[in-house]
């Protein structure tokens, strides 16, 4: 109950915040045009991957809802993963076409409205503030949170500059702040979205999550009484929140290994979901692998 709860929150907060989005990206768009600011229609387009960001959350979100079935055997949840990667992908596609569209407007700057820059940078910031106290509560729920969250914050460090920038042209007319700003924004976004990638592959590639030393692990495993040995032992995350582990022992039938390997794994690495299978070292026999020539 208490996690359909907090589900429905983040929920409703991204819906909250993709309205705000959809709106402040229109007055952007509009104000962008008028003042013929690179700066500020990037900042649209970033609010335009805010909404795809925000809409992708509110679809994987219920869909990492959807209960397993014999063939999903471990659910939906990593729709979540697959959002946070598209979500973040999607910066990275932004980011090159700003970088190019600055580095054309350096050899041939044009003529910018800093007073329609600065008014409607500001209104953005207001927006983006706001969403960012509507989504930061939920951020640290999961990646596909996070990933929305990024964009949001993303998108205010954008408007900052871009206020910057509209203070520059105003007082000075110097043309050239416009596309560095964008630039120094992009940046910002790509080291960011850069992260959730890394989170999200890692995942995906059933890594062992970087939260756990699966060696350390391994000895904890290996100093429990009546273990021989330890084999097998894969560490991988379901989703961003739940880890799964699955391990071969090798241990004296007489003693409660089982039992004792999952109060430790519990306990010490904060792992509930596990797949041990205790083996007899009377009739074990190491087995081959069918892809080498290594022993298991």
């Amino acid at each position: 109950m208490a996690h359909d709860c907090h589900g429905h929150t983040h929920h409703h907060a991204l819906h909250r915040s993709l309205w705000i989005a959809v709106f402040f990206m229109i007055v952007e768009v509009v104000g962008g045009y008028v003042a013929n600011s690179l700066a500020l229609i990037s900042d649209a387009m970033h609010l335009f991957t805010d909404v795809g960001a925000l809409l992708l959350g509110i679809i994987v979100a219920r869909m990492a809802r959807w209960p397993a079935t014999p063939t999903m055997s471990y659910g939906y949840h990593r729709a979540e993963i697959l959002g946070a990667l598209v979500s973040a992908a999607s910066l990275w596609a932004l980011s090159g076409v700003l970088i190019y569209e600055s580095i054309h407007r350096f050899f041939q700057p044009e003529v910018v409205d800093g007073p329609i820059v600065f008014i409607i940078a500001t209104i953005g910031l207001i927006a983006n503030l706001w969403m960012m106290k509507i989504l930061h509560p939920s951020q640290g729920h999961s990646l596909n949170m996070r990933a929305a969250y990024l964009h949001v914050l993303g998108d205010l460090l954008g408007s900052v500059g871009v206020i910057i920038s509209g203070i520059i042209l105003w007082t000075t007319h110097w043309n050239l702040i416009d596309p560095l700003i964008t630039i120094v924004f992009t940046l910002t976004i790509l080291r960011s979205s850069g992260k959730v990638i890394k989170q999200t592959v890692r995942i995906l590639m059933e890594s062992t999550p970087e939260e756990i030393d699966a060696e350390a692990v391994q000895d904890a495993l290996e100093r429990l009484p009546g273990v021989e040995e330890v084999h097998d032992l894969h560490i991988w995350s379901a989703s961003h929140h739940k880890i799964v582990l699955s391990v071969h022992l090798i241990a004296d039938s007489q003693t409660d290994v089982l039992a004792g390997a999952h109060r430790l794994l519990e306990a010490e690495f904060g792992i509930r979901h596990m797949t041990i299978q205790v083996e007899d070292p009377k009739v074990f026999e190491p087995k081959y692998c069918y892809d080498c020539e290594n022993k298991l």
